[in-house]
């Protein structure tokens, strides 16, 4: 089985979809996904420099816009299942069919201006946790400062996420064996710090049609295929204030014995948590889509482990 995978928020790099707009029709594409985003998406990822693309209200709506364009150029009816990480899931969404990809586009402006506007109420972050003796040892720690652990993604890493003061704790009290980075980033993210951006985004998804997914569509929230496309949207909305656990994403990716990984661009980050949780006998083949040249692989690797 044949897995597509699409990155979230901090994979982003300047310049990275310059390559892209060579392609026949990926400029009107983008041009009229910019319209429905709110932000100008050729110059963003062409460019900008990397102080304005981690600016959440521009990052979410670019990576949900790169992923679909460079699934435009995959035979993705043999792909056999589709996940996103955080704001991807909403291009993973579309590519199984929940939503049309102008409506991925839509929320993912919505979703990113308002979890910026969330970050301004209040001073919070983030910090990477990697290492430590065991996985629930490390949540104890991060839940004993009043924080909240925003992303287990498998690896040996887990991001923290909070007030500054007990980010700052935990860096001075860090779990044994572990490392803390501080992100950067604009607030705490999948935490309850950003329930206004969730009544917003409600409140868009509200009015958009859905189908049910053609292919198996992983959820951030458990880790398991979601069925239902009603059902999917409801989890996207309630995903800006739950933990993304892409361990049991990867989990589950391990459980269906999934052979081949391609991770849309900016690739590179999931495939690198995929290559170090999956790996020994049986781990994934796994190509990184980055440019056009990249195309022929990622063909290749669909038709040996894609569906007949």
């Amino acid at each position: 089985m044949l897995a597509v995978l699409s990155p979230g928020q901090g994979s982003q790099k300047p310049g990275f979809l310059t390559p892209w707009l060579e392609l026949p029709g990926a400029e009107d594409h983008l041009r009229r996904w910019s319209d429905l985003a709110g932000v100008d998406l050729i110059h963003l990822g062409t460019q900008a420099g990397a102080d304005e693309i981690k600016d959440t209200a521009r990052t979410q709506p670019l990576l949900v816009a790169a992923a679909l364009l460079a699934a435009e150029h995959l035979p993705m009816h043999d792909a056999g299942l589709v996940a996103g990480h955080s704001v991807g899931e909403l291009s993973a969404s579309a590519l199984a069919g929940v939503l049309p990809a102008e409506a991925a586009i839509t929320l993912a402006g919505v979703r990113g201006r308002e979890m910026a506007a969330a970050c301004a109420l209040e001073a919070t972050g983030m910090s990477a946790v990697l290492g430590g003796d065991d996985p629930d040892e490390v949540v104890a720690a991060i839940e004993k400062l009043g924080l909240y652990p925003a992303n287990r993604n498998g690896a040996g890493q887990i991001v923290a996420a909070g007030a500054l003061d007990g980010l700052a704790a935990l860096a001075a009290e860090r779990p044994s064996k572990a490392r803390v980075i501080a992100l950067a980033v604009a607030g705490a993210f999948h935490t309850p710090y950003m329930a206004p951006a969730e009544a917003a985004l409600a409140a868009v998804a509200d009015g958009v049609t859905v189908h049910d997914p053609a292919r198996i569509l992983l959820s951030n929230l458990d880790g398991t295929s979601v069925t239902d496309g009603r059902e999917m949207l409801q989890r996207l909305v309630r995903q800006v204030t739950a933990p993304v656990r892409w361990d049991l994403c990867m989990r589950t990716l391990a459980g269906l014995g999934v052979t081949g990984v391609i991770e849309l661009p900016p690739a590179g980050t999931l495939a690198g948590l995929v290559k170090r949780e999956l790996k020994g006998e049986g781990a994934p083949e796994i190509v990184t889509l980055n440019t056009p040249d990249d195309l022929p692989a990622a063909r290749d690797l669909i038709a040996r482990h894609g569906q007949l």
